[in-house]
């Protein structure tokens, strides 16, 4: 478990270098290539209800993903992360200009204060039928390297309770971040496909 701990470190450590040495231009230019890929998916293409993370600067920009989704009239879910745990909940936004109106968090992302009341995509019947995953790595099994709290394995856990089961994954990735191998674990749930940039 220690050796296993370790190699996700070591992993996340190297992967973070690599992500840093990405200019802003080069991270939008990976962007837009991934953004297209997704817009085009059949997977993304039949979805109603889709949960997608506000990017943080070593992530994937999902901007225009969130514009698409309103424009085509999608309902849209954003991640609300409990710092004390592994708990989130993915909560409705309005509209693309909502996002502008969220509380930032101590880790300088945004998202839905804890007393809003806004809809929990497990709350209603509807539950979610696709999900965008952040990560620091990935790889091309489907395995997946988070920034070590858990938030979406135990988010997962809960999606397969739900009466609609677990959604579709995708794990949206500049190329930089997909690796031969990914250390993982039993409690580590494996996402169905990664999107980037292919050489």
């Amino acid at each position: 478990m220690a050796a296993l701990r370790a190699a996700k470190q070591a992993l996340r450590k190297e992967i973070k270098k690599r992500v840093a040495a990405l200019g802003n231009e080069e991270k939008l230019r990976q962007s837009r290539i991934v953004t297209q890929k997704l817009l085009k998916h059949p997977k993304y293409e039949q979805c109603q209800r889709i949960a997608v993370f506000l990017s943080m600067n070593d992530e994937v920009h999902t901007e225009d993903i969130i514009e698409d989704m309103f424009r085509r009239g999608k309902d849209c879910f954003i991640p609300r992360y409990f710092s004390s745990g592994s708990h989130m909940d993915m909560l409705r936004l309005a509209s693309v200009q909502d996002i502008q109106s969220l509380p930032l968090t101590s880790w300088n992302i945004r998202q839905p204060g804890d007393e809003e009341d806004r809809e929990e995509a497990l709350a209603t019947a509807g539950g979610l039928e696709l999900i965008l995953m952040p990560g620091l790595g990935f790889d091309k099994s489907g395995n997946r390297l988070g920034r070590g709290k858990g938030f979406y394995d135990t988010y997962l856990e809960r999606c397969t309770r739900h009466a609609k089961g677990k959604p579709y994954t995708i794990g949206l990735a500049f190329k930089e971040q997909v690796c031969q191998k990914v250390p993982v674990d039993e409690k580590d749930i494996l996402i169905d496909e990664v999107l980037y940039e292919d050489m």
